[in-house]
């Protein structure tokens, strides 16, 4: 039992690690970033196989650290927004995925859309919020745009990467599924 949780804790860590990492393959082009999404896709592979705990704690503090050490994203609103929207990704992910006795690419992708569309609605009232505060406006197509459509060649990247991911790790026994939908 004790491995197990050591085990979880230094995956996170490389969760962490990546989240950090990738979003430089974006070639630091905001645009792009924002487009594709490099720090959602560790959130979403940690609350599939450390948990909802794990990854709610790398979903929040990964913008925030990243904004803090590299200045992108900004820190307002857009990292405060996102370490909501992570956190939400991470922990709605996990539980939905957790909540099946037996796991399989179907519940992957269960998991997957439950914690996207509660993560991006998390994110949109929290940029309502803060954008609010500071006396600017945050409309629906705004929301709308932010969430969906400027992020659909991310949500289609993860829609793809992320299940063959689990699946490669299912083949390797690594991470294995107990029935194969």
């Amino acid at each position: 039992m004790k491995n197990r949780i050591v085990f979880k804790i230094v995956l996170t860590a490389m969760f962490f690690a990546l989240g950090l990492v990738l979003p430089f393959l974006t070639g630091q082009i905001p645009e792009i970033g924002s487009m594709l999404l490099p720090m959602h896709l560790p959130v979403f592979l940690c609350a599939l196989i450390c948990g909802w705990q794990y990854a709610g704690m790398i979903g929040v503090a990964l913008p925030l650290i990243r904004s803090l050490l590299f200045t992108m994203p900004p820190m307002f609103p857009t990292a405060v927004a996102m370490a909501f929207e992570l956190c939400a990704y991470g922990i709605i992910t996990g539980i939905v995925y957790a909540l099946f006795k037996h796991k399989s690419i179907l519940t992957v992708y269960i998991a997957l859309l439950s914690g996207m569309i509660g993560g991006r609605t998390v994110w949109g009232v929290v940029q309502f919020l803060l954008l609010s505060s500071s006396g600017k406006e945050f409309t629906f197509a705004a929301f709308l745009a932010g969430a969906f459509v400027n992020a659909l060649p991310g949500i289609i990247v993860q829609l793809i990467l992320i299940p063959v991911i689990m699946l490669a790790l299912d083949k390797a026994k690594l991470v294995p599924f107990n029935s194969h939908n």
